[in-house]
């Protein structure tokens, strides 16, 4: 991987009712590499995700700080409650400062 990092996959609504929650799934391929693990003889540089950020409307809605317990291809799984149509966007990051980022529309009727 140079400049960036895999394309991340979005499983969200396009529609929801005001108020109600509505699941969100995300998964990003990244091989999460402690620095720990040796593979014939050498060890594997540590490359880690380090930050999940998810933005509705511009706002932060949630943030999460990934350690190295985080497995390889992390999934996500959690649930938004929205009170009007929004836009999410979805950025990771990893230690190197290479980044990925993924939108989702949800319309609230």
């Amino acid at each position: 991987m140079s400049g960036s990092l895999s394309t991340p996959r979005i499983r969200a609504p396009r529609s929801a009712r005001a108020g109600e929650p509505v699941e969100i799934r995300l998964l990003i391929e990244h091989p999460m590499e402690t620095g720990l693990r040796q593979e014939g003889g050498r060890v594997v540089p540590r490359d880690l995700l380090n930050r999940l950020v998810v933005r509705v409307n511009g706002e932060v809605a949630l943030q999460a700080e990934l350690r190295n317990g985080t497995s390889a291809n992390p999934y996500h799984v959690f649930f938004l409650r929205l009170d009007r149509t929004s836009d999410v966007e979805f950025t990771w990051t990893d230690e190197r400062g290479r980044s990925a980022r993924a939108s989702a529309r949800i319309t609230v009727a």
